[in-house]
């Protein structure tokens, strides 16, 4: 009988609001990777390693499962495809990343920023 009239939807889990909280606690930890050229930025958006380490292999994954959430969100929200999302956010992320961060272009060619 407790449970009669509550509102269960405030006991939902907002996978968005997770999703950017995980991320927000990873930050310190990707600016270190890539201030050590570990990893980089695709052109999807996305992290990708750039020398072998299975402690980045994770973090990236998890900083992955993550934008991949945010993303489809996004898609759905703006009524556009995952893939202009992605495409969008790299560009973002292109023009924030600080000199000496691994990034790829378009055509799939690596270079550290200037």
């Amino acid at each position: 009988m407790f449970f009669v009239g509550m509102n269960y939807s405030a006991f939902a889990v907002d996978p968005i609001k997770e999703a950017k909280a995980r991320m927000l606690k990873r930050i310190p930890a990707i600016l270190e990777l890539k201030q050590k050229g570990i990893v980089g930025e695709n052109n999807r958006g996305f992290l990708e390693l750039i020398r072998q380490d299975k402690r980045a292999k994770k973090l990236v994954d998890d900083e992955n499962r993550d934008r991949r959430i945010i993303y489809a969100f996004i898609s759905k929200q703006q009524g556009v495809s995952i893939d202009v999302v992605e495409r969008l956010r790299a560009k973002q992320i292109r023009h924030k990343a600080r000199p000496g961060e691994w990034l790829q272009d378009q055509t799939g060619r690596w270079y550290k920023k200037r």
